[in-house]
């Protein structure tokens, strides 16, 4: 006998399609368009693949992947060249609803979506249809129920978290609802939006405490859903939410002990689940698998099943390797000087302290953060491709391999074919992203223990980081002496962060939390090409010389014996060996008619367009946008 739901399952609860119900199992047999057979949540079998389908929409892509919801805030910050011009954040914040949708009441019932995160409300939809059904299921056990339920709750509050740090406050439907409701609906206030995150957060980890998955890779955790409290409740106690020095919104210091206890516990609860840092830093992404400890929370690809890759590696490589890198993968000025010393000591203060390094700004990559290489393609760097072991990078302009004057590394498979790299239905890149890791618990608990007074807690947790990077202890104690209080730690973490997570997409989160991003505005000058070469000439053979900016010239001087060297035995660690082949790097190349980023200080929270608005008569307009009266804040 098939049964409808009491309650119909639309875009505010959850309608499943026939479409969806086809390919789950015959459990899911629609009656009319508005039910679902119940048996679904008899049989484990058909729940898990409904919770599949459910991860497949809720889990994070890439940030910096081509779809049309979450490019442009990812490359909204001063890590990426594109991100370093006004032309972007205005593009970002103009569009304002599309992270959630343009139609509260129509579009979540009649649409899905096609990329991820098209319908934020149709994916709570499905959560809650689970949350709400799952307790009076028939045929599975009290302890299946609650594993999966503990999901459940862990997938909606991811949910509701990135909405809430965009929007400050939305609609929140917890409980499946009629379509006659839709227009009753308010925004709740940022308060109320983060009780319901923890709550789902504690109940996930309750839920979820003592499970061993059959299938773990890309599974939510106890520990995954307790690093994800910690990523909330900072949000909650950092300026974005809890200014300082605002009359109307009185700063609340509880907060910050709140964030600490649960960034603590979050710690504590990964390294008893076997959560550490992997032993090498550039490989983190490279390692796939329960043989990568540091991954906490994850979306699994694969180059084979169809449209299960993805095309990071077309975006991220050179040309010369069946590349074509964009812009948001191509490191900014500011990213450059984020990098420590390989002691630890920032580039502003190498050389007005004792370092056993100084910076050398037109040789910047020299004695840097050993993270630096292992993100950065610079020209000269050692950067295998294409399973070219001992390859090297070339950027300069003349004659170099590629043009453009940085890459990021740090996504590339090493030995992915130049066949490969393209990305269609099927290959491409299969690599594994990762949305959540143990260094994010780490620095999550560093930041919480230094704002709340305990600056020594919050050194250790750092040293844990940089001591996997390979930086040297030196004289400054990995450069943590140089922090003698809570602003100056302040600061360094945040740089911390920016350097562990760079293209991650963390950093505009960061900058927005931190109500840092308005104050980048102004010229962010990047990077637009490589070195030129120098002018001189260089024998080719006896009686020939040939200038080095003809493409194929290896460029170097002939040994005493007659036989040319290779380019790649330049020394590119050696000022003068540099300097014999190449002109610096101009770090104040802008592309014409492009001003640098411009943000006003009310971007901080995102409007609602127009067509969303409509949708609900009680819906209300963020503040500072035009006709606004919700203040994200109250």
């Amino acid at each position: 006998m098939k049964l409808r739901f009491s309650i119909q399952l639309l875009a505010l609860g959850l309608l499943v399609f026939p479409v969806s119900c086809k390919k789950t199992s015959d459990f899911l047999q629609v009656v009319d368009h508005d039910g679902v057979d119940s048996r679904i949540w008899d049989a484990e079998g058909s729940v898990q693949y409904f919770l599949n389908e459910t991860y497949q929409v809720i889990m994070p892509e890439f940030p910096y992947q081509n779809t049309v919801n979450n490019n442009a805030i990812n490359w909204t910050s001063d890590e990426n060249a594109y991100g370093s011009t006004q032309e972007l954040p205005q593009k970002t914040f103009n569009s304002k609803g599309s992270l959630i949708g343009d139609n509260f009441k129509y579009i979540a019932v009649k649409y899905q979506g096609n990329n991820i995160g098209d319908n934020r409300y149709f994916d709570i939809a499905k959560c809650n249809a689970a949350l709400d059904n799952l307790p009076n299921s028939k045929g599975l056990s009290q302890a299946k129920i609650r594993e999966f339920m503990g999901q459940f709750y862990a997938l909606r509050a991811m949910v509701y978290l990135s909405l809430t740090k965009y929007y400050g406050g939305v609609p929140l439907i917890t409980k499946t609802v009629s379509p006659q409701n839709v227009e009753l609906v308010r925004r709740s206030k940022a308060k109320d939006m983060f009780q319901v995150i923890v709550a789902d957060l504690n109940t996930a980890m309750e839920y979820l405490d003592g499970v061993a998955y059959t299938d773990p890779v890309g599974r939510l955790t106890k520990a995954s859903a307790a690093a994800l409290k910690s990523r909330a409740l900072l949000l909650w106690a950092s300026p974005q939410f809890n200014p300082v020095n605002d009359p109307k919104h009185p700063y609340d210091a509880s907060r910050w002990q709140q964030a600490n206890e649960a960034a603590k516990q979050a710690y504590e609860i990964a390294v008893a689940s076997g959560h550490a840092l992997q032993a090498d830093y550039a490989t983190i992404f490279q390692t796939e698998g329960i043989g990568n400890k540091e991954a906490m929370i994850l979306r699994s690809y694969n180059t084979t099943a169809n449209k299960r890759g993805h095309n990071v590696e077309g975006r991220i490589r050179p040309g010369s390797e069946g590349g074509s890198a964009d812009d948001c993968y191509k490191p900014s000025v500011r990213m450059v000087g984020a990098y420590t010393m390989k002691d630890g000591v920032p580039v502003t203060a190498a050389g007005s302290v004792t370092s056993a390094y100084k910076y050398d700004e037109v040789h910047f990559w020299m004695n840097r953060d050993p993270r630096f290489d292992a993100t950065i393609g610079f020209n000269g760097a050692n950067w295998v491709l294409s399973g070219k072991n001992g390859r090297r990078q070339w950027n300069y302009e003349g004659g170099g391999d590629d043009k453009s004057a940085l890459y990021c590394k740090r996504f590339s498979a090493p030995n992915l074919p130049m066949g490969s790299v393209k990305y269609g239905d099927v290959g491409g890149s299969g690599m594994d992203w990762i949305e959540l890791r143990f260094a994010e618990v780490i620095l999550n608990y560093a930041e919480t223990a230094n704002e709340t007074g305990d600056i020594a807690t919050a050194k250790k947790m750092v040293k844990l980081i940089r001591q996997r990077a390979g930086i040297e202890q030196g004289s400054y104690d990995y450069g943590l002496a140089l922090a003698t209080n809570k602003d100056e730690m302040r600061d360094l973490i945040i740089n911390e962060r920016m350097v562990e997570f760079a293209f991650e997409g963390k950093r505009n989160d960061d900058l927005r939390r931190t109500r840092r991003m308005h104050l980048l505005n102004g010229a962010l000058y990047y990077y637009k090409a490589g070195p030129k070469l120098t002018n001189r000439k260089f024998w080719v053979g006896p009686g020939v010389t040939d200038s080095l900016g003809t493409k194929d010239f290896l460029v170097a001087p002939m040994k005493s014996d007659g036989s040319k060297m290779n380019r790649d035995t330049i020394n590119m660690n050696n000022p003068a060996s540099v300097d014999k082949f190449f002109m610096a790097y101009d770090g104040t190349n802008i592309p014409s008619g492009v001003a640098g980023m411009g943000m006003p200080e009310h971007y901080y929270f995102f409007g609602f367009n127009n067509l969303f608005l409509q949708s609900s008569s009680l819906l209300e307009q963020t503040i500072g946008w035009e006709g606004g009266t919700f203040d994200p804040l109250d």
